[in-house]
């Protein structure tokens, strides 16, 4: 239990600073009228236990699973049998990704049912299936990692260059919002298995799987848009009336997401079953502690996503509309610097990415700094989105276009391992309180912004959440780079 109540206080340090910043805002310029800020604060507690038990059940149920059949794949010897299942593994584990449900819910009831949730999560899945394939027998093969990055964000800027704007920021959303909770715990566990069997080149190697399903993502959106472009698209949030419950919502989501979350989580645990009876052999304890783990991940899913849907998201869109609102056109920047600035102090993947680089580097690299360096790169980055917002004419290819280009120049004149750091840290930033609360705030700005597209505009802020830790890191790796040379530290680079 020591594990879930260190679960438990990194989640109170994630979900509390969202919520003091709420009641904040009630009490001054967005106040929540009739039950509504209790529905928020109901909401916050389900997402508080719920992300608790999750989070509990991925680190003892979900990463040893990773970690597990990345050895397993290795000892394999056959790079086909590598690569196969990637795919499979890839594919899987994005469709049970928690924060990917919920920007597709969010693109299917902004769309108005034109773009299904599922569509998104198929063609999201597919593509980081693909992506991850190609990551492992980067591994396999000891390729280097800027290489392949190169590679991909070269065929992204072509798509892209077809692809409508809508379309654009859902595709860089989906990159950030699929490597959430679940996604980033397994692939870096499994990222670490197949390294691991490599000896001295596994340090760098170990990094690097999560950012190659970030591009995967986006991959796989512009390829379904241009594959099978849907009917022209308009964007609005939906009316959800006058709340007149603080319950009522609550009894009819649970039972729904308790269906999604079995369907999205049964092929894993099949796959882990296979496994176990032809290659794993654990032990009973073993074997009954990743299952425990599992069915903590299925329970706390449901608490999480239930809280979500019934209160949680729909509070932020409420009060990101009302900031708008007041009149004052530099408030909800300033409020989007604050709220990234919260966010990504207090994310629990961070936390994970962080211990993971100082157990790789020997403590050469403080998770500290890291820290750091991405609550300055994601508070901008919240901030640039409401301008962008805010400012007809401003489009989010005018913020990703030249981050990208300089996230790739960069790759060359940093440090190996932080390329893999940074390009990881940028799913691990986009968690689940960008995936909720942060995306609906936005799409409330742009719903009572005059000239603004709540699908345009709304959507693409996880995009830039996303990106910034890619400059970020890879400054801070530069920084790091000089100071090896100076002989003030340990040098990393191969």
């Amino acid at each position: 239990m020591a594990i879930l109540a260190t679960k438990l206080k990194e989640v109170l340090y994630s979900v509390l600073p969202i919520t003091f910043i709420v009641l904040v805002l009630h009490f001054t310029v967005a106040p929540l009228e009739g039950p509504m800020l209790w529905k928020f604060l109901l909401g916050a507690a389900f997402v508080i236990a719920g992300l608790s038990i999750f989070l509990f059940g991925a680190e003892i149920g979900v990463g040893q699973v990773g970690t597990l059949l990345g050895s397993a794949l290795t000892k394999t010897n056959k790079a086909w049998i590598v690569a196969a299942s990637g795919f499979g593994l890839g594919f899987l584990i994005s469709v049970a990704e928690p924060d990917l449900h919920i920007l597709a819910g969010q693109v299917e009831s902004v769309t108005s049912g034109v773009v299904s949730r599922w569509a998104i999560v198929i063609a999201v899945s597919l593509g980081i299936g693909v992506l991850i394939a190609f990551g492992l027998l980067r591994i396999v093969y000891n390729r280097l990692l800027r290489n392949l990055f190169a590679v991909v964000y070269a065929i992204i800027l072509v798509l892209g260059l077809f692809s409508t704007s809508e379309f654009v920021a859902i595709a860089f959303d989906a990159s950030g919002a699929t490597t959430g909770a679940m996604t980033v715990p397994f692939l870096l566990a499994l990222g670490l298995g197949v390294a691991g069997l490599k000896g001295s080149a596994s340090d760098e190697d170990s990094f690097g799987l999560s950012g190659v399903a970030s591009a995967g993502a986006i991959v796989g959106v512009l390829l379904m848009s241009l594959l099978s472009p849907p009917a022209t698209l308009q964007g609005s949030l939906p009316s959800g009336g006058e709340v007149t419950s603080i319950f009522a919502s609550y009894p009819h989501e649970l039972p729904v997401v308790a269906y999604e979350v079995f369907l999205a989580l049964s092929p894993l645990i099949v796959l882990f079953l296979v496994f176990q009876a032809r290659a794993f052999k654990l032990s009973k304890r073993a074997f009954t502690r990743i299952l425990k783990g599992l069915g903590y991940t299925f329970v706390g899913l449901v608490l999480f996503l239930t809280g979500v849907n019934a209160g949680f998201m729909e509070i932020g869109s409420v009060v990101g509309h009302s900031v708008a609102s007041a009149g004052n056109k530099w408030l909800p920047i300033m409020v989007g610097f604050i709220l990234g600035m919260v966010v990504i102090l207090a994310e629990p993947a961070v936390h994970v990415l962080n211990r993971q680089a100082e157990d790789v580097t020997s403590g050469y690299i403080r998770g500290n700094l890291i820290v750091i360096a991405l609550s300055l790169g994601v508070a901008l980055a919240v901030a640039l989105s409401m301008a962008r917002i805010m400012v007809p004419g401003l489009q989010l290819w005018h913020f990703l276009l030249p981050g990208y280009v300089i996230s790739i120049a960069l790759m060359f004149f940093v440090p190996n391992l932080f390329v893999g750091i940074a390009f990881d840290a940028g799913g691990v930033a986009s968690g689940p309180m960008t995936a909720t609360f942060i995306l609906a705030f936005a799409q409330g700005v742009a719903e009572a912004t005059p000239g603004a597209d709540v699908l345009r505009d709304g959507f693409g802020i996880i995009a830039m959440v996303a990106m910034a830790p890619l400059i970020a890191l890879q400054i801070l790796g530069f920084i790091y780079k000089i100071k090896s040379a100076k002989g003030g530290m340990k040098s990393v680079d191969s």
